[in-house]
């Protein structure tokens, strides 16, 4: 039973249950069947369901056939009849003739069908279910696509629809872009025209055809994959790529439930032999990286190792997804899986790229939030995500700043008015004097406070539906103060810093500096100066902003200086990365900064210069 879906394992667990409950001392077909059905989820719950039948009349049925046992129980666990012992072998047998790597509970409504003789069959039948119709409706709830009249076929027109019944693997562990782009259920990919158009390229090559996007976090690797299944699902591909599927491995589920060895390599070789039937899979991993180690276990190989030799063989077509870093920590290391990748660099979005990628967004968040966003707005949340939310990148963080302003003013638009808990709280106190009255037998005074109950109520009734009207009239505009307020609370620069405009602050900068840093003024008007060459782009974009030494003794403001630019600049003393060289007097501690040499330890862990 180690192929059993965890629902599987549920029902035998609560077959054991129900025979406990009618005091049996064994667990057979009926019983079976009441744990499906109190299961109350699960492919085979959903097909009795759609087929008719009510859950409730099959449990009636079944407990009117079997009774009450004596009232001596077995100590321990109740075995299993013959009969159902049969009934699991069964399950197991359609699980294989389905080319299903698992046993569900689906299977075990067709091994109960099969059986034929217990009293769940007697049940069922009775009920008018045969097995053939029920796994019709098996296999059309498994895959919405499925037609029994085509499966029946013998004709080449069949093979496509053959061909999409047997991937149950890639249905239970994956999800296909491609149709989802169809539904229209994928967000719109804005620009990457032509990251798209290399993936593509690498696609149709001959040999090493398998692209890797290597990104830093949030830079749209995973919505380059789905570009590529939008533009499969619009047909703007070249003909070898139009039957594609671009499918999504959950490497995650794959691992999951695999507590016996061997049971992680069936499910990755029941995915790639649908993969190499199927023959129009392109498979997409994101954080490829996790396939190095996945599964692995003593004298196990793990996911890489086992799909090597099909994607050099060309069997198996991936698409993958992972950072710079953990290429270099993984990938890399494995000369013979990364020679089979082609690498595609994906960079970060400019500015104005990021301001395009939210407006074609937008949209989308509009309707979710019910709210208007601004052309104002967006280009605030993208310009100060970029200046002030550091260690991330657009468009990623533009969009969270995008998608949690929306989220607040809806919140703050859904808000109900103030004198709403008063009401509320005075229809409760009547209600409890009232009560106190009707206990009282005070019945004339109940009566009034009932009436004054209904007449609260119904002016809480008139409140409310005049503030839904209101609110449904009026229209939630998200503005550039409610990006300013969301990106504050995010970094803690202050927001009155974040409105100022930058050309005054920039020009002021010089005064502001030289109230606080007292004798100074070579100091800070250099300082100044470098500031406003590099906002005005006149200085050189591959060079530093400036680098200055602040030469004098001790005590004169050097590290006030630097801590006062900071302070300036982003609203924080503390916002600057303060290195005491005074600690790396010893040769040996020069490994701090830039990192071990190889051979020694901390070699693949960098500096604190060099990360």
């Amino acid at each position: 039973m180690n192929n059993f879906t965890p629902r599987a394992q549920q029902v035998l667990a609560l077959a054991r249950k129900e025979a406990d409950r009618f005091n049996h001392n064994y667990v057979g077909t009926e019983h079976l069947l009441l744990g499906l059905i109190k299961l109350g989820q699960g492919v085979a719950v959903n097909v009795l369901q759609k087929m008719g039948l009510d859950l409730e009349t099959v449990r009636m049925e079944v407990e009117k056939q079997v009774g009450s046992g004596p009232e001596t129980k077995i100590v321990g666990n109740v075995p299993y009849t013959p009969r159902v012992k049969k009934v699991l072998a069964l399950a197991g047998k359609e699980a294989k003739a389905l080319n299903h790597s698992y046993v569900g509970t689906e299977h075990i409504l067709l091994g109960l069908l099969r059986e034929g003789e217990g009293v769940a069959a007697r049940v069922l039948k009775s009920l008018e279910l045969d097995i053939e119709r029920t796994r019709n409706e098996i296999l059309k709830e498994l895959d919405p696509n499925f037609t029994p009249s085509e499966s029946e076929q013998e004709g080449p027109e069949a093979s496509g629809a053959k061909k999409d019944i047997k991937t149950p693997a890639l249905r239970a562990f994956g999800r296909d872009l491609t149709e989802l782009a169809r539904k229209g259920e994928l967000d719109p990919v804005i620009g990457r025209r032509n990251e798209i158009e290399r993936v593509i390229q690498v696609l149709c090559r001959r040999t090493k055809n398998n692209p890797v996007l290597i990104g830093e976090a949030g830079v749209g690797k995973t919505a380059i994959a789905e570009g590529l299944a939008q533009e499969i699902a619009n047909g703007n591909v070249p003909e070898l790529l139009h039957e594609r599927r671009v499918i999504t491995l959950d490497l995650a589920l794959m691992v999951a439930g695999t507590k016996y060895r061997g049971q992680f390599e069936e499910r990755i070789k029941a995915v790639m032999d649908e993969i190499r039937r199927s023959k129009t899979v392109i498979l997409f991993i994101d954080e490829l990286h996790t396939i190095v180690g996945a599964g692995s276990a003593e004298g196990a190989m793990d996911a890489s190792n086992i799909i090597k030799p099909a994607l050099s063989r060309g069997e198996l077509q991936c698409v993958g997804a992972t950072t710079m870093n953990e290429y270099r920590k993984y990938i890399e290391k494995d000369a013979a899986l990364e020679r089979r990748f082609q690498t595609i660099k994906v960079d970060a979005p400019t500015v104005d790229e990021a301001i395009q990628i939210l407006k074609g967004l937008r949209p989308k968040y509009e309707a979710h939030h019910k709210a208007k966003l601004t052309d104002e707005a967006l280009e605030t949340a993208v310009r100060f995500s970029d200046r002030y939310i550091t260690g991330r990148f657009l468009p990623d963080k533009a969009i969270d700043v995008m998608d949690e302003a929306g989220a607040r003013a809806r919140i703050n638009a859904m808000t109900r008015p103030p004198d709403v808990k008063d009401i509320e709280k005075e229809i409760e106190e009547i209600r409890l004097e009232k009560e106190g009255a009707i206990k009282a037998q005070d019945f004339e005074k109940a009566a009034a406070l009932r009436d004054k109950e209904k007449h609260t109520k119904e002016k809480l009734d008139a409140i409310l539906n005049k503030w839904r009207e209101e609110r449904e009239e009026k229209e939630v505009v998200v503005t550039a103060d409610d990006m300013m307020h969301i990106i504050s609370k995010v970094t803690g620069v202050p927001l009155q810093r974040m409105e100022q405009e930058e050309t005054q602050k920039l020009l002021m900068m010089e005064a502001d500096m030289k109230q606080r840093v007292i004798g100074q003024d070579e100091a800070v008007t250099a300082i100044s100066k470098a500031l406003r060459r590099s906002r005005a782009d006149l200085k050189d974009p591959r060079r530093p902003i400036g680098s200055f030494v602040f030469l004098g003794p001790t005590g004169v403001g050097k590290t006030f200086l630097a801590r006062t630019l900071a302070e300036f600049m982003f609203g924080d003393g503390d916002a600057l990365i303060q290195i005491d060289m005074s600690e790396y007097m010893e040769k040996f501690t020069a490994s701090r900064l830039i990192g071990s040499p190889p051979g020694y330890v901390g070699y693949e862990e960098g500096g604190q210069l060099s990360e």
